[in-house]
């Protein structure tokens, strides 16, 4: 657009004419999410203290099959970040909250599970490289 000096404004990158970014499907993440914490921890029971590593073996395979379905989604153009944490439930209830400033096509997708023994929380981003 030319002002009335004459200068033009410089091209927004974002426009139309710019080449389609992929988007990140985190709807189809959060289903697999829910349908993976359920089927690994349906029956976990919270271990007792000698056998704590389980808990850490359960935050790494869902971390890893969380990431690795990320990949699925979109192979490309995203950093991809996986937090887990799984807790005693000891009535205390769960939760997770975030604040962000990113760009529009970076995505977070955030899954709770919870049964008599133990709480699950896992939080995915996918965050835009290119």
């Amino acid at each position: 657009m030319m002002s009335p000096t004459g200068l033009r404004s410089p091209s927004n990158p974002r426009s139309a004419a710019a080449s389609p970014r992929p988007s990140f499907d985190s709807d189809l993440l959060r289903a697999y999410m829910k349908k993976l914490l359920q089927s690994t921890l349906q029956t976990a029971t919270w271990p007792p203290a000698r056998e704590r590593d389980r808990v850490k073996a359960w935050m790494k395979e869902i971390g890893e099959r969380v990431k690795e379905r990320m990949l699925e989604i979109q192979p490309r153009g995203y950093k991809y970040i996986v937090m887990t944490q799984i807790n005693e439930n000891l009535g205390q209830g769960g939760r997770a909250d975030m604040v962000c400033h990113w760009e529009d096509t970076d995505t977070v997708a955030q899954e709770m599970f919870a049964n008599e023994s133990i709480i699950c929380i896992c939080v995915a981003f996918a965050v835009r490289t290119i």
